[in-house]
């Protein structure tokens, strides 16, 4: 009888070359930081954001993104290594969705405007991750941005290792994350 982790084809935790992963990982991140960024910005309807806050109020709004947050990292860490490796990817673009579409929530619910071009939003996301705003809009300061969000989310991954535990890290992990965002753009100034 063939075990299940070799029918799957899933691989173990000794197959895996962790560096090989973080390295990927980086390199994923400066493919966000050269384009990526604005191009999940496009994808995002303003007007439903507004049409969101308007009728769920702003504090139900964000806990909503939150939960969409939380469903992917718990998708990614459920099933341990298998995964996390196939779904790190996916989990990460969505956890940057939904702080996009909370940070265009937020700023909507203070300023009244829903319409925002990228500049000026990728400006309050890089103030939301306390990266070097003096700085111009440059590729430097969406390194800075991509960084601080692979820092805020890596430092537990390995936690997600572990079946069904790492789901719960992971679902875990993702919510806190978009309600501390969340939390940090409610205390800046509009």
């Amino acid at each position: 009888m063939i075990s299940n982790q070799k029918a799957m084809n899933l691989p173990s935790f000794k197959q895996v070359n962790l560096k090989k992963v973080k390295k990927e990982v980086r390199e994923g991140f400066n493919h966000l930081s050269e384009g990526g960024f604005k191009q999940v910005f496009n994808q995002i309807d303003q007007l439903n954001i507004k049409k969101g806050v308007d009728t769920l109020g702003i504090d139900s709004f964000i806990n909503q993104c939150a939960l969409l947050a939380a469903g992917s990292g718990l998708i990614t860490g459920v099933g341990g290594i298998g995964t996390m490796l196939i779904g790190t990817p996916l989990d990460i673009l969505n956890i940057i969705a939904q702080q996009f579409r909370v940070t265009l929530a937020i700023s909507y619910h203070y300023t009244g405007k829903y319409k925002i071009n990228f500049d000026d939003f990728f400006k309050i996301v890089a103030t939301s991750v306390k990266a070097d705003t003096k700085l111009a809009l440059s590729k430097n300061v969406m390194e800075e941005v991509a960084e601080k969000i692979l820092m805020g989310l890596g430092t537990k991954a390995s936690r997600r290792l572990i079946p069904v535990v790492g789901g719960v890290i992971g679902g875990t992990v993702n919510y806190m994350f978009i309600k501390g965002i969340a939390k940090e753009l409610k205390e800046r100034e509009y």
